[in-house]
């Protein structure tokens, strides 16, 4: 079973979601909202958060959270936790509430922060009922959608400034900010003082809403885990730990590395050069550099039976078996392939 990928990054911006089992409703009224608030505002002292906005719906939810000590997935777990045993008592009920673990990418705060806030803020109106829902987004994208009348602009636009349950009225200054609501970072990419920032900020969200465009910021993507651009990929490489078996993003997210490369460390391990141990019989150095090109260059059976000089895919594949197998029994054999790994990572 593949497990999402987590990048605890310290100082890390992430977009978190969390959506609800067979997509139920997790807030069935306000004292169900008002409860998870009084944990979201607790989360946020106790993991020292600095919260940048939230939404809350029907049966999801969208944070913007910035973790200075890196604990996102401690303190998302203990948010959802405590939320869904309160709620279960209440509600009189027993099993999961939420579908599966929480959602979370790591934003690109320079290039995609305000981007992302904007994304969250309008959640409440991507309603079928306001003529944003999916198939009118799709329209729109599209270049054939209906041109929204006035009154529809007007209704969305009061939807969304009056909508309680979300940080934006914060944001606009209708309502009291909570202590534990950043506004300040968001701020921070408009010019002047507190009122005009808040302008510029209503302005740039409500003009989406006025244009009738769907803000679409997920088709650029990375990984399933990243939003950001090639530079800030680059820097939180270096993060990334996991299974690319039971975490396959791991692999479109981890920096590719040449035959070449891997041969080089095989080599470089066993104090020989390839041309001496490729076809020893018994030697596990080809069968070795099988499994890190597959692993780390991405390489297909057919690619490595062509680098191994001319063999059957098959015995590639065999061969990528036999690491499999030896390494968990042989400590030598684990020793090399980590120093192997180590030396393809710098």
């Amino acid at each position: 079973m593949t497990r999402p990928l987590r990048i605890n990054l310290e100082g890390g911006v992430y977009h978190v979601s969390a959506r609800g089992n067979e997509r139920k409703a997790i807030f069935r009224d306000d004292e169900d909202r008002r409860h998870f608030l009084e944990l979201l505002g607790q989360s946020v002292e106790r993991f020292a958060w600095l919260l940048q906005g939230y939404v809350l719906l029907e049966n999801h939810y969208h944070l913007l959270v910035e973790t200075p000590r890196g604990n996102l997935t401690g303190g998302m777990q203990w948010l959802n936790v405590s939320y869904s045993m309160g709620f279960n008592r209440r509600h009189h009920r027993v099993g999961h509430l939420f579908q599966g673990r929480f959602k979370a990418v790591l934003v690109d705060w320079e290039h995609w922060g305000l981007e992302v806030s904007r994304y969250l803020h309008l959640n409440p109106i991507r309603v079928k009922l306001l003529g944003l829902g999916k198939e009118e987004q799709a329209r729109w994208r599209a270049g054939v959608g209906r041109e929204a009348s006035r009154e529809v602009i007007r209704a969305r636009l009061q939807n969304l400034r009056e909508y309680p349950w979300s940080s934006y009225r914060a944001y606009l200054g209708k309502s009291p900010c909570p202590a534990w609501l950043t506004c300040e970072r968001v701020f921070g990419f408009f010019p002047g003082k507190s009122p005009e920032r808040r302008r510029h900020y209503q302005r740039f969200v409500e003009g989406a809403v006025r244009a009738g465009e769907a803000v679409e910021i997920w088709k650029e993507l990375k990984g399933q885990v990243l939003l950001g651009e090639e530079e800030f990929l680059e820097g939180v490489r270096q993060y990334l730990q996991g299974d690319e078996r039971e975490q396959p993003d791991l692999v479109r997210l981890r920096r590719r590395v040449s035959w070449e490369q891997v041969v080089a460390a095989v080599e470089e391990v066993k104090g020989e050069g390839w041309e001496q141990f490729r076809d020893r019989r018994k030697d596990w150095g080809r069968d070795l550099a099988f499994w890190l090109a597959q692993r780390h260059a991405g390489m297909t059976l057919k690619g490595l039976a062509e680098r191994g000089g001319g063999l059957d895919y098959t015995t590639v594949g065999y061969g990528i078996k036999q690491i499999e197998r030896q390494r968990l029994a042989d400590p030598r054999l684990r020793k090399a392939l980590s120093q192997a790994e180590a030396l393809l990572r710098t």
